[in-house]
């Protein structure tokens, strides 16, 4: 491992670290995390291809046996306020990470329980739901290409770094997707409101399945609806329309694990 103090802030190997700043993602397909948690979690708990990190002298002195520990080719050294310069942006933490994102996984080697997600726009439901899959041992995530990737900055620090414990696979066309996880004898239930739904507390989930989010404002199309196995609600107070996307999904996946 190379430790290499900043010198010049405009260092072409750092671009890295100002590059989209809350996407986050880039075009190798490499990502950038940032703050303590979520950078020592992965350090510590996956095995994800770190390429370097970028800190303070206080960071590293704290967790020089961590980082020690991974095969880490260099570690940027500066102060806090150079960092802020070299991202872009005033900053509140004091590490960020450039690593190698997981491959995505192929559709028959997901788990056998699965969140999907509908169309879901916001980095922070993405990360939220993914930190809820991950306490609850909801291992497989399936997203469509419009969703944020729960690799993006914002979501992986709303994630608290517990995206690196899923399975993810990008699907290309959502009812394909659902027709080809019904053939690989997955179950698949729709989170939404409409008449003719299951109340949560009654539903026997089936031992292999798979339970779609839709948008946070439209919810999920009749048409794909249609192709579902079944139709799941909350109950909820009257008056009461909706619950936030992720926290629906927190309560779903709790109880289809414990019923």
């Amino acid at each position: 491992m190379i430790v290499q103090k900043v010198e010049d802030i405009n260092d072409e190997a750092l671009e890295v670290y100002h590059a989209l700043r809350d996407k986050g993602i880039l075009n190798d397909g490499s990502f950038i995390a940032d703050s303590p948690k979520v950078v020592n979690l992965i350090l510590e708990q996956s095995d994800i291809e770190v390429r370097s990190i970028l800190a303070t002298p206080e960071y590293f002195e704290q967790h020089r046996e961590l980082i020690a520990s991974r095969d880490i080719p260099i570690v940027y050294e500066t102060s806090k306020k150079q960092m802020g310069k070299i991202v872009g942006h005033k900053i509140h933490h004091n590490c960020m990470m450039h690593a190698k994102r997981p491959k995505d996984v192929s559709l028959d080697a997901l788990g056998d329980q699965i969140l999907m997600l509908d169309n879901i726009t916001s980095s922070e439901n993405v990360g939220a739901i993914a930190r809820s899959m991950a306490a609850l041992g909801v291992d497989s995530f399936m997203l469509g290409k419009s969703s944020p990737h729960p690799f993006n900055r914002r979501a992986l620090r709303v994630s608290m770094g517990y995206s690196s414990w899923l399975k993810i696979h990008i699907y290309e066309d959502i009812k394909d997707s659902i027709k080809s996880l019904q053939a690989l004898g997955y179950s698949v239930y729709a989170a939404e409101v409409s008449q003719d739904a299951i109340p949560l507390a009654s539903l026997q989930a089936a031992e292999k399945w798979v339970l779609i989010m839709g948008h946070e404002g439209f919810g999920i199309a009749e048409d794909i609806l249609e192709l579902c196995d079944d139709v799941v609600s909350i109950e909820m107070q009257e008056g009461v329309k909706s619950f936030n996307v992720a926290i629906a999904a927190s309560i779903m996946m709790y109880n289809f694990k414990k019923r």
